[in-house]
């Protein structure tokens, strides 16, 4: 029984495997900035590779009144943000901006569609 388990678990591992790719050569990006705050009352941090992705993101706490089914005020973190990459498949660059807060995720750049939100 303990065979059979094995050998299915090693057997699923092998299917799900990342398919070698002999056309396209990736090296492994290398972190060349990385750093971060974290407060109280919020967080912000910076991020950029060697393959030019580069991430910003800063969060703050902030107070919600209460509405007509909750009357308490409840606190939540506001997000805004932006991260860019390099299509490897293209050569484009591309940059996505981004808020969440109360509305959802909300994000925006010159290839995605345009939402009103």
């Amino acid at each position: 029984m303990k065979f059979l388990i094995v050998f299915a678990t090693l057997a699923v591992m092998a299917f799900a495997a990342p398919a070698h790719d002999d056309h396209h050569h990736h090296e492994d990006a290398e972190i060349l900035k990385l750093d971060s705050v974290v407060d109280h009352d919020g967080y912000k941090f910076v991020l950029e590779t060697s393959d030019g992705t580069e991430r910003h993101e800063e969060g703050k706490l902030k107070e919600f009144p209460g509405d007509e089914h909750d009357h308490e005020p409840h606190h939540a973190i506001v997000v805004h943000g932006d991260y860019t990459w390099k299509d490897h498949h293209d050569g484009k660059v591309y940059t996505v901006q981004y808020v969440a807060d109360e509305k959802g995720f909300q994000p925006t750049g010159d290839h995605l569609p345009q939402i009103t939100y």
